[in-house]
C-alpha cells in the first residue's frame, strides 16, 4: 500500500460519545480500568498450572499417555496465558502499575516470542488498521490462505476451508522461530517499516530467545531426551497454535465483518476510526463464562478493540453500554451467540474467499 490510511473525522464522533459513555461508567461505578484480584487470582493459577505441568513433564516423566495429556494441557496454557496476562500487560490494563503491566507483558519473551515485535505488529499496526489489506499483519497468510477479497487468489484456496486448522497449527512455532526474526532482520512488519530499536530491545530480543529456548529445549532434552523433547514440544506448540489462531480469527475473518480499503490516491477511509472497528470485528459467545474466563474476554473483541486500555474484565458491563449506543445510532454490532456459530461462519469465510 502506498499511503497509510486515513479514517474519517466526522462530528459529532461516534468514538467521541462512545468514551463519553465510558468514562461516565467507570466515574459512576468507582471502578479502575484496569485489572482487579479476579484477574491478578486468574493469573497465579495459570502461571501455576504451566509450572507444574512443566516440573512434572521434565523431571518427573510421566508414562507416555500423561506425558500427551499434559503436553496438550501445556499447550492451552501456554495459549490462556497470552490472552489473560501478557495480552493485558501489553496493552497496560493488567493492572495500574506499570512494572506489572511489564512484567505481565514480558511472560511473551519467556514463551518464545518478542515483546518488542508484538508491540508494533499488534498494538500499533493490528489496533489502528483492522482488517486493511496490505496493512494488517493478521490477515496476512499469503500464500497459503486468502483472508481477504483484495488478495491473489490461486486455485488450491478452494480448498483452504479444508486444510486451514493444519496451518492454524503452525502459527506458534512459525512465530518464534521465523517470523519475529524477518520482522528483526528486515526492520518490516509486512511493508511497515519497523520504529527503531534500542540497545535494550536488541538486548531483551536475543535474551529472551535464548531463554526459551534453554526452557523449553536444551533442559528436556536433557532430561527426557532428544526424541520425547521434539515430540512433546511439537504436541504444545500445535495446541497453543491453533488455540491462538482461532481466537484471533473468528474476531475479524468471519462471514460479516468488513474488509474496508482507503482512497488509492488520498488514503482516506469512508469511515470513523470507531465505526471502522465495529465493521471489521466481531464477538462470540459472550454470555459464555468458561470461554471467556480462558480466552480472556477476547471473545468480547468489539469492547477490547474499541476500548483496549480497558481491562477485558470490565467487557461485559461496558459492552451493553456499547451496544446501547450502537442501537441509538443504528450501527450494526456483530455478534455470535455461540463458539460454534463463529467457527462455522469462520468456515463459510474461508470457502467464499476460496471461490469467489
Amino acid at each position: 500500500m502506498s499511503v497509510t490510511p486515513k479514517f474519517a473525522q466526522l462530528k459529532p464522533s461516534f468514538h467521541a460519545e462512545l468514551k463519553k459513555r465510558i468514562a461516565n461508567y467507570f466515574e459512576t461505578t468507582g471502578k479502575s480500568t484496569a485489572g482487579n484480584y479476579a484477574l491478578w487470582t486468574k493469573a497465579i493459577i495459570l502461571v501455576s498450572t504451566l509450572i507444574f505441568l512443566y516440573i512434572h513433564l521434565v523431571f518427573f516423566t510421566p508414562s507416555t499417555f500423561w506425558a500427551i495429556t499434559e503436553c496438550i494441557l501445556l499447550g492451552g496454557a501456554v495459549a490462556s496465558i497470552g490472552f489473560n496476562i501478557m495480552h493485558d500487560g501489553a496493552h497496560g490494563s493488567f493492572s495500574k502499575s506499570p512494572v506489572l503491566n511489564k512484567m505481565a507483558a514480558v511472560t511473551l519473551g519467556f514463551l518464545g516470542g518478542s515483546h518488542f515485535m508484538w508491540n508494533v505488529k499488534h498494538n500499533i499496526i493490528h489496533h489502528a488498521y483492522t482488517n486493511i489489506d496490505g496493512v494488517d499483519d493478521d490477515i496476512d497468510a499469503k500464500p497459503f490462505l486468502r483472508m481477504a477479497s483484495t488478495q491473489k487468489k490461486y486455485k488450491f484456496h478452494r480448498f483452504q476451508h479444508w486444510y486451514f486448522w493444519f496451518f492454524y497449527c503452525w502459527l506458534y512455532i512459525y512465530w518464534i522461530f521465523f517470523s519475529d526474526y524477518k520482522k528483526y532482520f528486515t526492520r518490516k512488519i509486512g511493508d511497515i517499516p519497523l520504529k527503531k530499536m534500542t540497545i535494550s530491545d536488541h538486548v531483551y530480543f536475543w535474551l529472551y530467545k535464548v531463554v526459551s529456548l534453554a526452557v523449553f529445549i536444551v533442559i528436556p532434552m536433557i532430561k527426557v531426551g532428544v526424541g520425547d523433547t521434539i515430540i512433546g514440544y511439537l504436541i504444545m506448540t500445535l495446541v497453543a497454535g491453533f488455540i491462538l489462531s482461532i481466537v484471533f480469527q473468528l474476531a475479524h475473518t468471519v462471514e460479516h465483518t468488513h474488509f474496508p480499503m482507503p482512497n488509492e490516491v488520498s488514503g482516506k477511509m469512508e469511515d470513523e476510526w470507531a465505526i471502522h472497528q465495529l465493521k471489521t470485528t466481531a464477538n462470540f459467545a459472550t454470555r459464555n463464562p468458561v470461554i471467556s474466563w480462558l480466552v480472556g474476554g477476547l471473545n468480547f473483541q468489539i469492547e477490547h478493540h474499541l476500548f483496549p486500555k480497558i481491562s477485558h474484565v470490565h467487557y461485559p458491563a461496558i459492552s451493553k453500554i456499547i451496544k446501547q449506543a450502537c442501537k441509538e445510532y443504528n450501527i450494526t454490532y456483530v455478534e455470535y451467540p455461540r463458539m460454534y456459530q463463529a467457527v462455522i461462519s469462520h468456515v463459510s469465510f474461508l470457502k467464499q474467499m476460496g471461490t469467489a
